[in-house]
């Protein structure tokens, strides 16, 4: 039971990272006029991307201050799942909260 439950947490903390990552090398890629954003491939991507990282991202970015265009959270998400992440497996394999 508490290996499924790892299994879920570190399964669903990937997917989170790989959505981001590609959310975020692909607004690069589209800001820099690299790939074509009309393309209907890439607004599939995009449009899911930005509907699964959205709701994520919002309530970081109420809390962020304007840094002139750099938009840093999507790193911040990436460091809270990864710390989420820890703290409910090291919760489940130790029973105790940071061994």
């Amino acid at each position: 039971m508490i290996t499924a439950l790892i299994f879920i947490i570190t399964a669903v903390a990937n997917l989170v990272f790989w959505v981001v990552l590609i959310m975020v090398v692909l607004s690069w890629l589209i800001n820099f006029n690299i790939i074509n954003p009309y393309n209907p491939f890439v607004q599939t991507v995009n449009r899911f991307c930005r509907a699964f990282t959205e709701p994520l991202l919002r309530p970081i970015r109420r809390f962020m201050p304007d840094l002139g265009g750099l938009d840093i959270s999507p790193i911040i998400l990436l460091i809270g799942v990864e710390a989420l992440r820890y703290l409910l497996v090291s919760v489940l394999v130790t029973g105790r909260l940071l061994s």
